[in-house]
Protein backbone atom coordinates (compact mmCIF):
# COMPACT_ATOMS: atom_id res chain seq x y z
CA UNK A 1 0.00 0.00 0.00
CA UNK A 2 1.57 3.59 -1.08
CA UNK A 3 1.70 5.66 1.87
CA UNK A 4 0.61 9.71 1.37
CA UNK A 5 4.62 10.68 0.60
CA UNK A 6 4.64 8.63 -2.51
CA UNK A 7 1.27 9.38 -3.81
CA UNK A 8 2.12 13.40 -3.83
CA UNK A 9 5.07 12.55 -5.55
CA UNK A 10 3.75 10.76 -8.23
CA UNK A 11 0.98 13.38 -8.71
CA UNK A 12 3.40 15.94 -8.81
CA UNK A 13 5.25 14.24 -11.92
CA UNK A 14 2.16 13.72 -14.19
CA UNK A 15 1.44 17.21 -14.42
CA UNK A 16 5.13 17.78 -15.14
CA UNK A 17 5.35 15.47 -17.96
CA UNK A 18 2.01 16.45 -19.62
CA UNK A 19 3.51 20.14 -19.20
CA UNK A 20 6.69 18.95 -20.96
CA UNK A 21 4.56 17.19 -23.69
CA UNK A 22 2.37 19.93 -24.52
CA UNK A 23 5.02 22.08 -24.74
CA UNK A 24 6.80 19.47 -27.01
CA UNK A 25 3.32 19.33 -29.02
CA UNK A 26 3.41 23.35 -29.07
CA UNK A 27 7.52 23.12 -30.71
CA UNK A 28 6.37 20.62 -33.11
CA UNK A 29 3.55 22.16 -34.19
CA UNK A 30 5.70 25.95 -35.08
CA UNK A 31 8.48 23.97 -36.34
CA UNK A 32 6.10 22.26 -39.28
CA UNK A 33 4.66 26.20 -39.66
CA UNK A 34 8.07 27.18 -40.48
CA UNK A 35 8.85 24.18 -42.68
CA UNK A 36 5.99 24.60 -44.41
CA UNK A 37 6.60 28.58 -45.07
CA UNK A 38 10.29 27.99 -46.11
CA UNK A 39 8.88 24.98 -48.79
CA UNK A 40 6.12 27.82 -49.91
CA UNK A 41 9.21 29.55 -50.21
CA UNK A 42 10.91 27.48 -52.34
CA UNK A 43 8.33 26.64 -54.44
CA UNK A 44 7.51 30.57 -55.35
CA UNK A 45 11.06 31.16 -55.80
CA UNK A 46 11.53 28.02 -58.32
CA UNK A 47 7.94 29.11 -60.29
CA UNK A 48 9.55 32.76 -60.08
CA UNK A 49 12.85 31.53 -61.56
CA UNK A 50 11.33 29.18 -64.09
CA UNK A 51 9.09 32.47 -65.40
CA UNK A 52 12.15 34.12 -65.98
CA UNK A 53 13.65 31.10 -67.46
CA UNK A 54 10.91 30.86 -70.11
CA UNK A 55 11.10 34.46 -71.07
CA UNK A 56 14.65 34.81 -71.78
CA UNK A 57 14.45 31.59 -73.70
CA UNK A 58 10.78 33.43 -75.43
CA UNK A 59 13.33 36.34 -76.37
CA UNK A 60 15.89 34.59 -77.46
CA UNK A 61 14.06 32.49 -79.75
CA UNK A 62 12.13 35.97 -80.91
CA UNK A 63 15.41 37.37 -81.53
CA UNK A 64 16.54 34.21 -83.64
CA UNK A 65 13.48 34.16 -85.48
CA UNK A 66 13.36 37.63 -86.34
CA UNK A 67 17.29 37.48 -87.62
CA UNK A 68 16.53 34.81 -90.05
CA UNK A 69 14.15 36.65 -91.03
CA UNK A 70 16.14 39.56 -91.81
CA UNK A 71 19.42 37.31 -92.77
CA UNK A 72 20.00 39.23 -96.36
CA UNK A 73 19.36 42.93 -95.30
CA UNK A 74 21.59 42.07 -92.10
CA UNK A 75 24.43 40.36 -93.90
CA UNK A 76 24.53 43.37 -96.14
CA UNK A 77 25.52 45.86 -93.05
CA UNK A 78 22.23 47.75 -93.95
CA UNK A 79 20.79 47.27 -90.62
CA UNK A 80 21.03 46.14 -86.94
CA UNK A 81 19.42 43.99 -84.72
CA UNK A 82 19.84 44.39 -81.32
CA UNK A 83 17.55 43.69 -78.71
CA UNK A 84 15.06 43.22 -80.62
CA UNK A 85 15.06 46.32 -82.40
CA UNK A 86 15.64 46.74 -86.13
CA UNK A 87 18.21 50.07 -86.43
CA UNK A 88 19.08 51.88 -89.84
CA UNK A 89 21.17 54.49 -89.93
CA UNK A 90 19.70 58.49 -90.85
CA UNK A 91 22.41 58.51 -92.65
CA UNK A 92 20.82 55.77 -94.85
CA UNK A 93 17.76 56.61 -94.89
CA UNK A 94 17.82 60.49 -95.05
CA UNK A 95 19.81 63.79 -95.85
CA UNK A 96 20.65 65.86 -93.35
CA UNK A 97 17.78 67.67 -91.25
CA UNK A 98 15.26 66.42 -94.23
CA UNK A 99 12.43 63.50 -93.49
CA UNK A 100 12.65 62.74 -97.74
CA UNK A 101 13.48 59.30 -98.10
CA UNK A 102 16.87 58.54 -100.31
CA UNK A 103 16.34 56.93 -103.47
CA UNK A 104 18.55 53.92 -101.73
CA UNK A 105 16.76 54.14 -98.21
CA UNK A 106 13.85 53.32 -100.06
CA UNK A 107 15.11 50.33 -101.75
CA UNK A 108 16.34 49.41 -98.02
CA UNK A 109 12.38 49.60 -96.79
CA UNK A 110 10.87 47.86 -99.52
CA UNK A 111 12.96 44.89 -99.19
CA UNK A 112 11.99 44.60 -95.66
CA UNK A 113 8.38 44.44 -96.27
CA UNK A 114 7.91 40.95 -96.76
CA UNK A 115 9.93 38.98 -94.37
CA UNK A 116 8.56 41.58 -91.65
CA UNK A 117 5.14 40.82 -92.66
CA UNK A 118 5.89 37.27 -92.42
CA UNK A 119 7.20 37.51 -88.65
CA UNK A 120 4.27 39.95 -87.72
CA UNK A 121 1.90 37.48 -89.24
CA UNK A 122 3.10 34.40 -87.51
CA UNK A 123 3.20 36.19 -84.14
CA UNK A 124 -0.01 38.59 -84.28
CA UNK A 125 2.24 41.20 -83.54
CA UNK A 126 2.79 45.35 -84.95
CA UNK A 127 5.41 47.14 -85.96
CA UNK A 128 6.38 50.42 -83.89
CA UNK A 129 8.74 52.66 -86.53
CA UNK A 130 10.34 55.26 -83.89
CA UNK A 131 12.45 58.44 -85.12
CA UNK A 132 15.18 59.71 -83.15
CA UNK A 133 17.71 62.49 -83.97
CA UNK A 134 20.99 63.72 -82.34
CA UNK A 135 21.07 67.02 -79.71
CA UNK A 136 21.85 69.39 -82.49
CA UNK A 137 19.33 71.99 -82.57
CA UNK A 138 17.43 72.39 -86.26
CA UNK A 139 18.54 74.64 -88.37
CA UNK A 140 17.71 77.91 -88.07
CA UNK A 141 15.25 79.08 -90.69
CA UNK A 142 13.84 75.90 -91.39
CA UNK A 143 10.32 76.42 -92.08
CA UNK A 144 9.59 72.75 -91.76
CA UNK A 145 10.42 71.55 -88.21
CA UNK A 146 10.21 73.29 -84.93
CA UNK A 147 12.25 71.32 -83.12
CA UNK A 148 13.95 67.97 -83.49
CA UNK A 149 10.87 66.12 -81.80
CA UNK A 150 9.11 67.53 -85.14
CA UNK A 151 12.19 66.29 -87.11
CA UNK A 152 11.82 62.31 -85.95
CA UNK A 153 8.40 62.38 -85.75
CA UNK A 154 7.95 63.23 -89.83
CA UNK A 155 10.67 61.13 -90.65
CA UNK A 156 8.84 57.88 -88.14
CA UNK A 157 5.97 58.95 -90.43
CA UNK A 158 7.81 58.76 -93.54
CA UNK A 159 9.25 55.50 -93.29
CA UNK A 160 5.72 54.27 -91.95
CA UNK A 161 4.18 55.30 -95.07
CA UNK A 162 6.63 54.20 -97.40
CA UNK A 163 6.14 50.46 -95.65
CA UNK A 164 2.53 50.91 -96.38
CA UNK A 165 3.05 52.22 -99.74
CA UNK A 166 5.13 48.83 -100.40
CA UNK A 167 2.49 46.31 -98.62
CA UNK A 168 2.65 46.51 -95.09
CA UNK A 169 -0.96 46.52 -93.97
CA UNK A 170 -1.63 50.05 -91.97
CA UNK A 171 -2.88 48.36 -89.44
CA UNK A 172 0.40 46.50 -88.21
CA UNK A 173 2.65 49.67 -88.01
CA UNK A 174 2.44 52.93 -86.52
CA UNK A 175 4.74 55.96 -86.09
CA UNK A 176 6.67 57.06 -82.33
CA UNK A 177 9.26 59.92 -82.32
CA UNK A 178 11.61 60.65 -79.46
CA UNK A 179 13.78 63.40 -80.75
CA UNK A 180 17.41 63.61 -79.25
CA UNK A 181 15.98 61.23 -76.24
CA UNK A 182 17.33 58.06 -75.95
CA UNK A 183 20.87 58.05 -77.66
CA UNK A 184 22.84 55.28 -78.04
CA UNK A 185 26.28 57.25 -78.53
CA UNK A 186 27.89 60.26 -77.02
CA UNK A 187 26.88 63.28 -78.80
CA UNK A 188 30.61 64.79 -78.20
CA UNK A 189 31.36 63.96 -81.41
CA UNK A 190 30.05 63.72 -85.27
CA UNK A 191 30.34 59.68 -85.11
CA UNK A 192 28.76 59.44 -81.97
CA UNK A 193 25.74 62.19 -83.61
CA UNK A 194 25.68 60.23 -86.66
CA UNK A 195 24.89 57.07 -84.38
CA UNK A 196 21.89 58.85 -82.76
CA UNK A 197 20.45 59.70 -85.79
CA UNK A 198 18.58 56.76 -86.71
CA UNK A 199 15.09 55.38 -87.50
CA UNK A 200 14.51 51.88 -85.47
CA UNK A 201 11.93 49.05 -85.99
CA UNK A 202 10.57 47.11 -83.45
CA UNK A 203 7.82 44.11 -83.03
CA UNK A 204 5.47 44.73 -80.23
CA UNK A 205 2.33 42.50 -79.19
CA UNK A 206 -0.83 44.05 -80.47
CA UNK A 207 -2.49 46.04 -77.69
CA UNK A 208 -5.82 43.80 -76.14
CA UNK A 209 -4.73 41.00 -77.87
CA UNK A 210 -6.48 42.71 -81.03
CA UNK A 211 -7.13 40.42 -84.22
CA UNK A 212 -6.69 42.07 -87.82
CA UNK A 213 -10.41 43.50 -88.71
CA UNK A 214 -12.30 41.70 -91.74
CA UNK A 215 -11.58 43.20 -95.26
CA UNK A 216 -14.27 44.09 -97.29
CA UNK A 217 -15.09 42.77 -100.74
Amino acid sequence: MMDADEGDGAASVAPAWAVFGDLMAGLLGAFVLVLVGVLLVQVDLVASLQAEVEKRQLEERRRMALEKALAIPLASGRITVANGRIGISGNVLFPLNSDQLRPEGRQLLTSLVHPLRVYLDERGEMLMVSGFTDDTRVQEGNRRFADNLELSAQRALTVTRALVDEGMPPSRVFAAAFGAEQPVASNGDEQGRALNRRVEMAPVPRAGGATEPARRE
